[in-house]
């Protein structure tokens, strides 16, 4: 009886003491990449398609490695530009950061993105107390 009760003192004292010995720690940022995405793969830009345009290919993460998504055909959209996506090095990965329409000439030009203009109303007043 006497070596069961020393034995339970010993391991209550010793568990907390080995514990943080087997702790492993793995911070996982969600998006974060620690990998290079490969280069570009080279695509022959086709024939160009009246009203369309050609969105080159690019590298995507899947399943722990990089897969190549290759390029298609987009409908234009008249005074907006493709802007494509890219690869942005960071936090000590890399991040994607997708492609998309940005109005021609920037902002200011008149034009909104879907979805923006209850935004760009919603600014005007305070843009216009500023201004005095």
């Amino acid at each position: 009886m006497r070596t069961l009760v020393l034995t339970t003192a010993f391991a209550t004292i010793v568990a907390p003491l080995a514990a943080p010995a087997q702790v492993s720690v793995n911070i996982n940022v969600p998006g974060l990449i620690a990998v290079a995405p490969p280069a570009p793969r080279y695509e022959p830009v086709p024939a160009p398609r009246p009203g369309q345009i050609w969105i080159q290919g690019n590298w995507y993460w899947s399943n722990n490695n990089y897969a190549w998504r290759p390029g298609r055909w987009e409908q234009a959209r008249p005074d907006y530009d493709y802007a494509p996506g890219r690869w942005v090095p960071g936090d000590g990965g890399y991040r994607w950061v997708e492609g998309g329409w940005k109005p021609k000439g920037g902002p200011g030009n008149g034009h909104c993105p879907p979805g923006q203009a209850k935004k760009v109303a919603a600014e005007r007043p305070l843009m216009a107390v500023q201004q005095l």
